[in-house]
């Protein structure tokens, strides 16, 4: 069996909400606030067994109105949602422990358990003749806090709600559910052979290579073990002995002070005695580290990343325990449930990666039924499948929910390419509010600072950009399209090129041509450009991506779009470009307003530029300022490098913004399309 949703009503961000949950690994994600902590303690309000169960007025999710205040005492209710595992035997303890709580008696059946948290029957009436005069829903919860939380009670159900049976003790206790939170101390609750964790472990793990001997009978063990026992008790006697005769003469010492004191009476004498078993003696283990070199340190010395580590074998050593039948009886747990809020903390990347693997090869092994996780980590979302994720997004005090594993189209086509393609950068997608998705190097690291000469932040709109590397948007967007039930519910800006293209209507493939060569001779070619923005478009409100691309007449590419609405701003003139002279010299042309005779002299010999040349003076519906933008544009895009350029662009327009106020500042306009685009996100 598995847990297969969880229903939500009334906790905290959650006004009304349905989760659903995979029969292994559960990957929680989302940004900070999306309810991820939430969750996992709604979880822990039901099968905890060991945590507290009573809740508190901030618990309550706030969006209730008035008017249902009015109508009914707030009440919070959390349904869990068991199901039977596809492999499950049904002669297994699993549908013994929850046959009490079904409610589906056909395969695959399904158990419940509801957790509520409520004003009892009998204080209804006095709370509605308290809450009727209240105009003002603030007030309303300051009633309910100081008049009546006190008097609300808790239950979990088990079955349907409608009879109201409460779920048996000893069931519950069936379910070990153990969460690591992200704030622990795990140098107190490990390091000592003290603190019960440890003890615990140690006393399952001791005579371990006869416990676990499958060629020894089940009596042969238990009287093996007692000798071991028995030959023990018998060198701590002597041990003690020798602890006696030591103290012997301190001892008469110490009682003297006893009989003046007169402790001493009716002939009884104060005196020491006693024995010690093998398990008390683990409380003079500590844990430590031992290298190869023979150096010991303690474990308090060890880094906090390690430690976490070791805590969490730890504590998966005790949910082994916890549901070892022969060591515990019936005592034993039967689903072990493990959930851990950040595991990330104080880990690299490829520790990270490793404790992902280490927890699923924990699942397959069937030490534990099912896990959950909570994370901030790109590094560990990208080590997970899509169908292990869920994820969390709250906008204006709504949450939704997402499962990236079921939003594909049945062909797996895209479902793939994401997968191969969600890297630990592209994993922010899933954690940031609002996404803007670019094809290349240079938008990645110039959208930042183009925000800035807007007078925005998109670090304090929580806006990520992410490089899909190419024109291969279709395959991320099927993630948020929220004409998709089970998508990632965000604002998706999508900066694309225009990229025309034309070839001969006699035949032959498409080609990248100039906009001033684009749609002049209809005759001759066929024209085609990029169209994605005509599936996304700003028009549809109702659509939560839009696509912005350069002006259909006049755009091509970003390069060519910087220089077409910064025609002689020579500071994009960067170092790593080629025809850096020319470039700068066309620009001073623009200033000085040469004749396009003038320009297209300007042009260093080549098949290319004689083409530009050409094509700039066969086309007649460009104006000449039109036109002398595109020959300083089209030159310019045909000089830059990708990478090294982008990194020098990034420099020079950040320098230049820390001039604003000086003679030192360049003006620079940002072109249309990011200039809307970035409009359009920070809304």
């Amino acid at each position: 069996m598995y847990i297969s949703k969880i229903a939500l009503e009334n906790f905290r961000n959650f006004k009304s909400k349905e989760i659903e949950f995979n029969d292994g690994v559960n990957v929680i994600i989302g940004h900070n606030n999306a309810g991820k902590t939430n969750l996992i303690k709604a979880l822990g309000l039901v099968l905890d067994s060991q945590g507290t169960k009573r809740l508190d007025i901030d618990d309550f999710n706030k969006n209730i109105s008035l008017r249902e205040l009015k109508v009914e005492p707030p009440k919070i209710k959390i349904t869990i949602t068991i199901k039977q595992s596809i492999d499950e035997d049904l002669n297994s303890d699993d549908l013994a422990t929850v046959g009490d709580w079904l409610v589906r008696l056909e395969e695959p059946y399904e158990a419940a358990l509801t957790y509520e948290f409520f004003l009892p029957e009998k204080e209804k009436e006095n709370y509605l003749a308290t809450i009727i005069t209240t105009t003002d829903v603030e007030m309303a919860w300051k009633i309910i806090k100081h008049d009546y939380i006190r008097l609300y009670v808790y239950k979990i159900w088990g079955g349907n709600t409608t009879t109201q049976t409460v779920a048996d003790n000893e069931s519950l206790q069936k379910f070990d559910f153990q969460f690591l939170n992200a704030i622990r101390d795990v140098e107190r609750d490990m390091l000592s052979g003290k603190n019960t964790l440890l003890k615990s472990v140690l006393d399952f793990f001791m005579d371990y290579e006869i416990k676990s001997d499958v060629d020894m009978l089940e009596d042969d063990k238990k009287a093996e073990i007692k000798k071991r026992k028995q030959d023990f008790n018998g060198n701590t006697v002597q041990l003690l002995m020798e602890l006696q005769n030591r103290m012997k003469e301190g001892k008469n010492k110490i009682l003297a002070y006893a009989s003046d004191t007169g402790a001493s009476f009716n002939k009884a004498t104060p005196n020491f005695e006693g024995n010690i078993s093998d398990v008390e003696m683990f409380s003079a283990f500590k844990l430590i580290l031992e290298y190869e070199s023979g150096i010991k340190i303690p474990a308090t010395h060890n880094g906090l990343g390690y430690n976490n580590l070791i805590f969490m074998s730890l504590l998966l050593a005790k949910m082994q325990v916890n549901a070892d039948g022969k060591y515990l009886g019936s005592n034993a747990k039967v689903f072990p449930i493990l959930a851990i809020e950040e595991p990330e903390a104080h880990l690299h990347p490829s520790m990270q990666h490793q404790f992902l693997k280490f927890l699923k090869k924990n699942k397959t092994q069937k030490k534990v039924r099912q896990i959950f996780v909570t994370t901030h980590s790109t590094h560990i979302s990208s080590s997970v499948s899509l169908d292990e994720m869920i994820c969390l997004h709250n906008e204006a005090g709504e949450t939704t929910v997402g499962y990236p594993g079921k939003v594909f189209p049945s062909d797996g086509k895209s479902k793939k390419y994401v997968q191969r393609f969600l890297d630990a950068t592209k994993s922010d997608m899933l954690f940031a509010q609002k996404v803007i998705l670019v094809e290349g190097l240079a938008e990645q690291l110039l959208l930042s600072i183009f925000a800035k000469y807007e007078g925005v932040s998109l670090e304090e709109n929580h806006i990520a950009v992410i490089n899909v590397g190419g024109r291969f948007f279709d395959h991320f967007l099927h993630l948020f399209d929220n004409a998709n039930p089970n998508t990632l519910n965000k604002k998706i800006v999508c900066l694309t090129d225009r990229d025309p293209e034309r070839k001969l209507t006699a035949g032959g493939s498409f080609k990248k041509c100039y906009p001033f060569e684009y749609n002049q001779d209809k005759i001759k070619y066929k024209y085609q450009n990029n169209s994605i923005s005509n599936k996304y478009p700003i028009t549809n409100t109702a659509s939560n991506i839009v696509v912005f691309s350069q002006d259909v007449n006049y755009g091509k590419t970003f390069e060519y779009d910087l220089i077409l609405y910064n025609p002689t701003l020579d500071v994009l003139v960067t170092e790593s470009m080629s025809n850096q002279v020319e470039i700068k010299e066309l620009m001073s042309y623009f200033n000085n307003k040469n004749q396009i005779s003038e320009y297209i002299e300007k042009l260093r010999d080549s098949e290319e530029n004689t083409r530009i040349g050409n094509s700039i003076t066969e086309n007649t519906s460009f104006s000449k300022d039109q036109k002398y933008r595109a020959i300083i544009a089209s030159r310019y895009l045909n000089s830059v490098g990708k990478g090294e350029n982008a990194l020098e662009l990034a420099y020079v327009l950040e320098e230049n913004l820390n001039q604003v106020g000086t003679s030192e500042y360049k003006e620079f306009i940002v072109p249309n399309y990011i200039k809307e685009a970035i409009t359009w996100i920070c809304q």
